[in-house]
């Protein structure tokens, strides 16, 4: 053996030399760093097993690993990149996940400091109860438990629109939903709200990052159906209490008013009247929100159903919502934010904002009170009597829907020149929704 391992250690640095003099790949520095390497592992594989192989065996060894060692590089150069835009995303998530411990802590902290603070105040009543003579439990009576109180209409928000969004939109639409949610079941009358067309990339997010928190949900239903289709369901659960200002009028006044009725600035409005909304063909008991509209919507009415579109794209796509509303044959309206606000941006709601308006109008019976309660302070809004806009602080929210006719989308109502154009409205504490910027908005409110 010890003959034999000189004799083929001078024989197959030669092959390889051949070999790589044959090959044009075995001319790069890789190649030949490659080829070095795997000789000498077919050196110590043969002196294992004793065996002397020829010159045409060692060199076709060595041809295989120059080439191999070629396409590895090759491979390596053809894998494509992750773009700045992924890298961001990923660092964004990977942020959010590394701190997510952190976040936890300051919630319990923060819930720990309020029960401490209402601790201190019910000790604070009962001192002051004990020093005035008074039976401490007279003072300590718990309020009186919310109770829901739901109306018999509903709002849909529709969300056949995940071909036109892309993914941080998605996100910001998830948000929003959320948000109608929440702000509709705290809401003094709670319409039945339902989410269709419910699939796809938003109901995945729920299922996965959400982790099903949406099942978990009061006087809320998700449906895969259409809104058209779902609405035998939707009009089948359509119960609760009539409340005043969802009654039949007295004077039989339509919840819809034509355009084309309004005067603007001193001129009359002369666009090509539509069909009348009382069209044999027209479904009357749904309503889709957009501002394509040429109804203006003047009050809600009881067994109805609002749809608003779902869609949050940048005022990339135009007349979506009122294209689908022509499709189905049903009513269409839009909010009356030009009658009684003036604003300094667009008219844009998110579709939480259009949910929270609709709720709000059910309280007060007034839509200019439903506006300035609603619409954050930087639209610079102000009622066309005089009053700025006033929302409280937590919801100047920057994600936009369709809130005039439940379009969903980002399109801008201009108003004349007369009035400042109108605007947007907005929802999630996730690294995406948080990079989002404005976006999402409602259709619904010019």
């Amino acid at each position: 053996m010890a003959d034999e391992s000189p004799e083929l250690a001078g024989k197959i640095p030669q092959s390889t030399a051949a070999t790589q003099a044959a090959s044009p790949l075995s001319s790069t520095s890789d190649g030949k760093r490659k080829a070095d390497f795997e000789s000498e592992e077919v050196v110590e594989q043969h002196e294992s097993k004793k065996l002397k192989p020829s010159d045409d065996e060692a060199g076709d060894n060595d041809d295989q690993s120059v080439t191999a060692a070629s396409e590895d590089t090759n491979g390596g150069q053809e894998a494509q990149q992750p773009s700045k835009n992924q890298l961001k995303r990923l660092r964004r998530q990977a942020a959010y996940e590394a701190f997510k411990a952190g976040r936890k802590d300051k919630r319990k902290e923060k819930r720990h400091e309020k029960q401490a603070k209402k601790r201190a105040e019910k000790e604070a009543k009962i001192a002051e109860a004990i020093a005035a003579g008074i039976d401490p439990a007279t003072v300590l009576q718990n309020p009186e438990p919310w109770k829901p109180f739901p109306v018999p209409l509903a709002f849909v928000i529709d969300c056949d629109f995940e071909q036109y969004m892309r993914e941080p939109e998605i996100v910001s639409l998830s948000s929003q939903i959320t948000r109608a949610y929440s702000q509709n079941r705290k809401a003094k009358y709670q319409a039945h709200l339902w989410v269709t067309s419910w699939g796809g990339a938003l109901k995945t997010r729920f299922e996965t990052i959400l982790k099903n928190a949406h099942l978990q949900w009061r006087g809320v239903r998700t449906t895969s159906d259409d809104f058209k289709s779902a609405n035998e369901l939707v009009k089948s659960d359509m119960t609760g209490e009539m409340i005043d200002v969802i009654k039949p009028s007295e004077d039989n006044r339509r919840s819809l008013k034509l355009e084309a009725e309004t005067i603007s600035n001193g001129v009359a409005n002369e666009e090509p009247k539509p069909e009348p909304e009382l069209a044999e063909d027209i479904d009357q008991s749904i309503v889709y929100l957009t501002s394509e509209s040429p109804y203006t919507l003047e009050r809600l009415e009881a067994n109805t159903t609002y749809v608003i579109g779902g869609i949050v794209d940048r005022n990339r796509e135009k007349g979506l919502c009122y294209k689908r509303a022509q499709q189905y044959k049903v009513r269409t309206a839009k909010l009356p934010i030009g009658e009684y606000m003036a604003m300094q941006s667009r008219y844009v709601l998110t579709t939480n904002q259009v949910v929270e308006i609709m709720a709000k109008w059910l309280e007060c019976g007034d839509w200019g009170e439903a506006f300035m309660d609603v619409i954050p302070k930087r639209k610079g809004g102000v009622l066309k009597n005089g009053e700025s806009a006033a929302s409280t602080p937590g919801e100047d929210h920057d994600d936009r829907a369709d809130a005039e006719g439940g379009k969903g989308q980002e399109e801008a109502v201009e108003e004349p020149a007369a009035v400042p154009s109108q605007g947007d409205v907005a929802m999630e504490d996730t690294p995406e929704s948080k990079a989002l910027g404005p976006s999402g908005r409602s259709d619904a409110c010019t």
